[in-house]
Parts: structure tokens; C-alpha cells; sequence
């Protein structure tokens, strides 16, 4: 059986994976030391979380 992609799974998903990425990334920094590296891995993931949400609400209105 043939399964159609939703235009939330085409267009947001990547975002999604990519702010877990660097979300992890951040508590690993963190844990070593790194606080800088720590940092800045959440501001990335924090941006990709927003960009998730804008996206999720835009396919969903749509």
C-alpha cells in the first residue's frame, strides 16, 4: 500500500531532527566542560525549534 507524505513531514521534519542534534550535542558539551560549544549548540537548536513550530502551524493552516 502506497503511503502519501503530509506537506508537515516534507517541509518540517528536518528541522526537527537537526534541533535534537544539536540539543544532544549541547548536553554532551555540557557534560565535558564545554561551555561555550554548550551554548551555542542551543542557541542553534532553540532556532531550529522555532523555525519546527512556524512551519507546523503554517502547514497547519493551510
Amino acid at each position: 500500500m502506497l503511503e502519501f507524505a503530509t506537506p508537515l513531514q516534507i517541509g518540517g521534519g528536518g528541522f526537527l531532527y537537526w534541533a535534537i542534534v544539536f540539543f544532544v550535542l549541547a548536553l554532551i558539551a555540557a557534560a565535558v566542560g564545554a561551555r561555550g560549544v554548550a551554548g551555542i549548540s542551543m542557541e542553534i537548536a532553540r532556532i531550529f525549534v522555532l523555525i519546527f513550530i512556524i512551519l507546523a502551524i503554517v502547514a497547519l493552516l493551510l
